[in-house]
């Protein structure tokens, strides 16, 4: 008896599960990166660990701890790109665009960060500070500042990359294709530092 009742409540609230939205619509597009230099398809790399570069996991301000697109109006001031969501957090999305950028510019193998099977001597790290629109410039920009110890060193190495592309309009498409080409300047940068 108690489950007749309880099938019958179940049925009653059927209808309003097609009305009840849990958090904000997603957008009909999500934005991601894609390499101006990717790996051919059939690339082998080989490479032990003194010829091996590790990417770490990047950081990045607070502001870019989301998926929205970042716009900043000012030094102070910080706001979202409406209806512009990327498809992953930034500094995820970037160090992807980073990994496959050194591999296909050096040749050197870039292991996924959960691979301890390697323990290469190269190691890069950083923090994205700048992963959006500038607002009164109208220009993407990117801006990156790494972090790396070079095989038989001790000492840390520190350099700011950064690139600026003009946006053809203020909504997702353009924004998206002009911070895609500035992700990939400030890549290229960084993976031609990292090979010499």
């Amino acid at each position: 008896m108690r489950s007749t009742f309880a099938n019958i409540a179940l049925l009653g609230l059927l209808p309003l599960a097609g009305c009840i939205s849990i958090g904000p619509k997603p957008p009909p597009h999500l934005l991601a990166l894609t390499a101006a230099t990717p790996l051919q398809p059939g690339t082998s790399l080989t490479a032990d660990d003194r010829r091996a570069v590790a990417v770490a996991q990047l950081s990045a301000i607070q502001a870019l701890g989301t998926q929205r697109v970042m716009v900043t109006d000012g030094p102070t001031q910080v706001a979202y790109l409406k209806d512009a969501q990327w498809a992953g957090p930034p500094a995820a999305l970037f160090r992807s665009l980073l990994a496959e950028t050194i591999s296909a510019r050096t040749g050197r193998v870039v292991p996924d960060a959960r691979q301890f099977a390697t323990q290469p001597d190269t190691r890069l790290s950083g923090q994205l500070t700048r992963f959006g629109l500038d607002g009164p410039g109208s220009a993407a920009e990117v801006v990156f500042d790494a972090a790396l110890v070079r095989p038989g060193s001790t000492t840390l190495e520190t350099r700011r990359f950064a690139a600026r592309v003009p946006v053809t309009g203020i909504t997702e498409g353009p924004v998206g294709i002009a911070v895609n080409q500035a992700a990939n300047e400030v890549a290229a940068q960084v993976a031609d530092w990292v090979g010499r």
